[in-house]
């Protein structure tokens, strides 16, 4: 049987149209793949981007949890230095109040942004240790008590709520801030390829399930991979430029919103984007037997995908595609 398929969503903005028209985008798709059976939607933080609307993430969740009925939502993720960690406490405890059972708390330490503005929104550390002990807060404030573990300060939101945790990772550090607190770990493969393989053995040879943070009883991955299934290899190449011009942007420090597809002719002299090499781009039987070999790869127990494209519907148009050859 295969492994469940989750999609990560950025709220892509298109040349031409507007955040409001990215995040309408967003939720469509967020009723689409309700219906089509796909296990998660995940929302990523991400600021001072001209071609992204996933800055507030608990908004677009809790919009995305209003317009489904099924399909867990969260967070792919909260970057917690960002963020005081009560606040993110009772931003989602009030979103489980809301929702009930269908809310992920995925954590990165990663700022989502450049420097500058990293400053602008820091609120706790990145710094390993620190960064665990804020989990370990947030858990506190998720239980029974609603209170944090190292300081008298109830949340009374999201007490008894023990909304599931995620630590997010793509080196080796959150692989292993994951294993020791005995928490699922999400890698970020679609953008980070290189320690992959490393990154998730040293999860698996640090998974302590006795942690006191621990909610799972073994190892668990979700891995991240760049998916555009089209009704041709060739169409499939084509729409996929639009996510290899947006990294070709980010290398170049160049801000501008999602770009329409071109030919692939016309950066195959500028080479694929090293960040983009762990994808399933083509027709379903291509995809497919990547996908399958990326699974045997990493021995995943769940995939998240991304999906970039200048037309909703062509993004929407993959969903359906990949849906009738996974589920």
């Amino acid at each position: 049987m295969p492994v469940p398929l989750s999609i990560l969503d950025l709220a892509s903005i298109s040349e031409g149209s507007t955040a409001r028209e990215g995040i309408a985008a967003s939720m469509n798709t967020a009723r689409l793949a309700d219906e089509l059976g796909y296990h998660r939607l995940w929302f990523a933080e991400h600021h001072n981007t001209a071609n992204l609307a996933s800055s507030a993430t608990a908004l677009l969740i809790s919009q995305a949890a209003s317009v489904t009925e099924r399909i867990r939502v969260g967070s792919g993720g909260v970057m917690l230095p960002n963020h005081s960690p009560l606040m993110v406490a009772e931003q989602y405890g009030t979103l489980a109040n809301i929702h009930g059972d269908r809310i992920d708390l995925g954590l990165g330490r990663a700022p989502g942004t450049d420097g500058m503005t990293a400053q602008a929104l820091s609120r706790s550390s990145a710094e390993p240790q620190e960064f665990a002990r804020s989990i370990y807060d947030l858990q506190g404030w998720f239980g029974q008590s609603g209170t944090a573990h190292s300081m008298p300060i109830v949340s009374a939101v999201s007490a008894g709520m023990n909304v599931p945790i995620w630590v997010l990772g793509s080196t080796v550090n959150g692989a292993s801030i994951a294993g020791q607190l005995g928490l699922p770990f999400s890698i970020a493969s679609h953008f980070a390829p290189e320690q992959v393989d490393h990154a998730l053995k040293v999860y698996r040879d640090a998974f302590n399930p006795e942690a006191v943070t621990a909610q799972i009883d073994k190892p668990y991955v979700m891995a991240g991979i760049n998916v555009m299934v089209a009704d041709t290899d060739a169409e499939a190449e084509r729409e996929f430029t639009v996510v290899e011009q947006m990294f070709q942007d980010v290398l170049r420090g160049k801000s501008r919103k999602l770009q329409p597809p071109v030919d692939p002719e016309t950066l195959a002299s500028h080479g694929g984007s090293p960040m983009l090499k762990i994808k399933a781009v083509g027709a379903a039987p291509k995809v497919k037997a990547e996908l399958d070999a990326f699974v045997q790869r990493t021995g995943a127990d769940e995939l998240i995908t991304t999906t970039y494209a200048f037309d909703p519907a062509v993004r929407d148009h993959s969903l359906k595609l990949l849906a009738q050859l996974w589920f």
